[in-house]
């Protein structure tokens, strides 16, 4: 194994393409083929199956690649570290539950140490999703929520993921709601107040637990559900359908607009929210750099 092997598997993972893998990697097609299956023989495994349609990473390529792009990070941080090299167009990824201020930060990050050429990706997704990716490094950090109903549940799977948790602020439940909701005039809200209108939350694709539930209080019945994949639809369908969803209180104005508002939830209940990180492995310095953004985003 070589690191200039590892870095063609994780072209071509990326590209979902040998040939323009090769391209990007300034390399003939037959050679990055071979390269690759070097490396497959090489551990007994397989990394990517190959058909007339493309290529398809495998469960145990994706675990892989997972390593892989882990020991290509650390040469990465050992070159920087003591040569100055650079490596030309910065690369971040963030995973996050839906919370606008992680997006600010992503913002604030982006405009401060962006450079003159970078490649970034900002990924709201599922809960798991956002375990997986911080695993198999294809994403830098990740942003979820603990509570006394999902914590034991979430640290097991993130002890088995080989990640860590930590916490940035607790927040108390709050409710987004439309600014013209019938209860935009209440200062606190009741589970009572919220029984006869729609109940708004984001979907968690094959790992729909209600411990993978981004909203707390999830396992209250509702007569009233719509499931959304996007924060914009969420924020729509509020506003449209005098909706709620139940969350953190954190939000932002100038990225969602004037039209939603947070109203404190009456219920003794609280979101811890926080950090993910591989155990064990030295984070860059714009994985940290993001971090001291993110805590000086926190109100709690």
């Amino acid at each position: 194994m070589t690191l200039k092997q590892l870095k063609y598997a994780v072209t071509v993972a990326k590209t979902g393409n040998i040939t323009e893998a090769a391209k990007q990697l300034f390399i003939a097609q037959p050679s990055l083929t071979a390269a690759i299956k070097d490396l497959e023989k090489e551990y007994n495994i397989t990394i990517f199956h190959r058909s007339n349609k493309g290529i398809e990473i495998t469960p145990e390529g994706d675990e892989f690649l997972g390593y892989a792009r882990q020991l290509l990070e650390q040469a990465n941080l050992i070159e920087e570290r003591y040569t100055g090299a650079d490596h030309g167009k910065q690369r971040f990824c963030v995973s996050a539950q839906h919370y606008s201020f992680v997006v600010e930060a992503f913002v604030k990050l982006l405009k401060t140490f962006g450079g003159e050429k970078y490649e970034f990706h900002m990924r709201e997704t599922q809960t798991y999703d956002i375990i997986d990716d911080v695993a198999h490094r294809r994403s830098e950090i990740g942003i979820l929520y603990l509570n006394t109903f999902n914590e034991t549940v979430i640290r097991k799977t993130l002890r088995d993921h080989g990640l860590l948790f930590s916490p940035l602020f607790k927040a108390k439940p709050h409710v987004f709601i439309g600014k013209n909701s019938p209860l935009a005039a209440k200062e606190t809200i009741t589970l009572n107040d919220l029984a006869a209108y729609p109940r708004l939350a984001y979907e968690q694709g094959s790992h729909n637990s209600f411990y993978f539930s981004e909203e707390i209080l999830s396992t209250i019945d509702s007569d009233k559900e719509i499931i959304v994949r996007d924060r914009a639809t969420l924020f729509n369908l509020l506003v449209g359908l005098n909706g709620y969803t139940i969350c953190s209180g954190v939000i932002s104005e100038e990225l969602n607009g004037p039209h939603i508002i947070a109203k404190p939830l009456d219920i003794d209940d609280y979101m811890e929210i926080g950090y993910i990180l591989p155990s064990g492995i030295p984070q860059s310095a714009l994985t940290q750099q993001y971090i001291d953004i993110l805590k000086s985003f926190c109100f709690y």
